[in-house]
């Protein structure tokens, strides 16, 4: 009995550890700094700016990169893709919320009107502006420094000045960099069916800061 109750002590002691690795591992390795320290404002738009940056630049590559993949398949036939084409343009549909099922050229089209890079200084101006640099209860609580709603009750934090009959929530993400991840995702999403003239106000602000499109990307 004793041999039983110490083997039952070291597998307990064993699933401990082991969660706490695990919990240890999930952490946000880029957790959001406390910028309501900063007294000088310009040394916390500084600390801000040079914080986000990086993260943005990171979904951005991300971004560069499928959508690359997806430039080199405008010039292979249907029939010459093969089973990982066809999965690479089945999972960017569905990231891209593209609804179909199939795996065509026309697919391929549609997902280089969604995936393309944001300009880093658009997503530095409305994170500022949303969460008030940093300091807001939805930034600090939640990760989200964008404003982004959900609508599943428990997906957020409710709103104080929520109107009377809304449901809507404000969504918390386990990191900034999903945070991120979800604003640029909505932008291109969104941007598949704006008007002309939106796409065209995208496309300046490109020009103005000098953002460079990844190959294939198609002038709109």
């Amino acid at each position: 009995m004793n041999n039983i109750n110490r083997f039952v002590v070291i597998i307990t002691v064993f699933m401990t550890l082991s969660v706490v690795v695990v919990g240890i591992s999930q952490q946000d390795k880029n957790p959001l700094p406390d910028f309501s320290q900063y007294q000088n404002v310009k040394a916390k738009k500084s600390a801000f700016f040079n914080y986000i940056l990086p993260l943005v630049q990171a979904q951005n590559t991300t971004i560069k990169n499928q959508r690359e993949q997806l430039a080199e398949l405008k010039h292979l036939s249907e029939q010459e893709y093969s089973r990982s084409h066809r999965k690479l343009i089945l999972d960017l549909a569905n990231e891209y919320r593209l609804n179909s099922e199939s795996a065509t050229k026309k697919e391929v089209a549609e997902l280089l009107l969604r995936v393309d890079q944001v300009p880093a200084s658009l997503a530095l101006a409305q994170a500022a502006m949303e969460s008030a640099w940093g300091t807001s209860r939805f930034a600090v609580q939640a990760n989200n420094l964008f404003g982004q709603w959900c609508y599943q009750k428990g997906c957020g934090l409710v709103p104080l000045r929520r109107n009377a009959g809304s449901t809507h929530e404000v969504a918390k993400f386990d990191s900034v960099s999903d945070a991120i991840k979800s604003y640029l995702k909505n932008i291109n999403t969104h941007r598949a069916y704006a008007g002309p003239s939106q796409r065209s106000s995208l496309s300046s602000l490109r020009r103005r800061t000098n953002y460079r499109a990844p190959v294939g990307r198609r002038s709109d």
